[in-house]
């Protein structure tokens, strides 16, 4: 699709009440669009159908649009970028990511690393050069002249193994101070890093003044232990988190049943049962496990929006009706006396 054919928003598109990333001034839709699926995440997506979804995000009133140069090796950007290209740019808040330096491979086939897109690949960047140069790539594909957040991608063991201790000194060394400042000099207003795990943003956190932490699959409604230090130690620094995988990769979204994945991978047998605990809860209080799984992270107190993942119009239409919709308080007090949340999280 050209630019020219580019869908444009409604004028009367709502936004949904905005939260504030840290002490930046920064606010943030409670719902955000993530943005790996439309950069051909497992599966093609066409065109059109991603551009679509991205304009049905935003008159359902969604504000705050996550990509990553790793979604699709560029792609997600580049979609992102002329999905919004009709949007007024004071009404959005924009995050992207750095560490990877994406480039084209010949021959390379679609799949690898779960992107269907050939011919492309990324490898780990931590240092300064990296940093600034993946920034200017992506606001090349974005077609901006700056984000809203930026953030340090992948950083930690679970990750990077052995390699962390040193992969964490580059990026307290380079990484981190070139991001710094690219926010001093307005490129960004806010910093921090996206990552999967709970220890690095722990370990991470009092060693560098982040505004944010974007932490995937952890504090979510299906699990919270993983990310409770994590939790505690944001709210005390003032850093706001970015829940992501709100859904714990498909497992908790479908409205009828637990999904087939967990964690990038096949869910495991103690992972499904528990999840059709929660189903089964759910039903009883005829409430969809979506609705709750995206409103739960939404009442700690550090949290300052929850991101899911959408590839199509009906998915971003359907994610913002459940952050609308009403939940009776009797579900979550069923939930914590079934001993399926962590003592002591706050709930709706």
């Amino acid at each position: 699709m050209n630019a020219d054919a580019t869908p444009r928003p409604s004028a009367a598109a709502p936004e949904i009440a905005g939260r504030t990333v840290g002490r930046t001034g920064l606010r943030l839709s409670p719902l955000g669009f993530g943005a790996a699926p439309i950069g051909n995440l497992y599966a093609e997506v066409a065109e059109d159908e991603a551009l679509a979804a991205i304009l049905a995000a935003y008159e359902a009133g969604v504000r705050y649009f996550d990509t990553a140069p790793y979604y699709g090796y560029g792609l997600s950007e580049r979609r992102l970028g002329a999905g919004l290209r009709h949007v007024p740019r004071e009404s959005l808040a924009i995050s992207t990511k750095v560490g990877r330096r994406v480039h084209d491979v010949p021959g390379a086939e679609a799949g690898r690393e779960g992107f269907a897109v050939a011919g492309r690949g990324a490898e780990f960047d931590y240092s300064r050069d990296g940093v600034l140069r993946s920034f200017e790539a992506s606001l090349r594909r974005l077609g901006m002249d700056r984000v809203d957040i930026l953030l340090l991608h992948d950083i930690g063991r679970l990750t990077h193994g052995e390699r962390h201790p040193a992969m964490l000194r580059q990026a307290l060394d380079e990484a981190l101070p070139a991001m710094a400042e690219l926010k001093d000099a307005g490129a960004c207003r806010a910093i921090g890093i996206g990552v999967n795990e709970e220890d690095v943003a722990v370990e991470l956190m009092p060693l560098f003044p982040l505004d944010c932490v974007m932490l995937a699959g952890r504090y979510t409604l299906l699990e919270q232990q993983a990310s409770l230090r994590a939790m505690e130690q944001a709210q005390r620094l003032g850093v706001s988190v970015l829940v992501a995988g709100p859904y714990n990769s498909g497992l908790m979204g479908d409205a009828r049943a637990p999904g087939a994945t967990y964690d990038y991978a096949s869910v495991d047998a103690p992972t499904l049962a528990r999840a059709q605990r929660f189903y089964a809860i759910c039903a009883e209080h005829g409430v969809d496990v979506g609705a709750a799984a995206l409103q739960f992270p939404l009442a700690h107190p550090a949290v300052a929006t929850v991101v899911a993942g959408m590839r199509a119009a009906r998915e971003a239409s359907s994610a913002a009706m459940r952050l609308r919709t009403a939940i009776p308080a009797a579900l979550w007090r069923d939930l914590r006396e079934a001993g399926l949340l962590a003592p002591g999280v706050p709930t709706p």
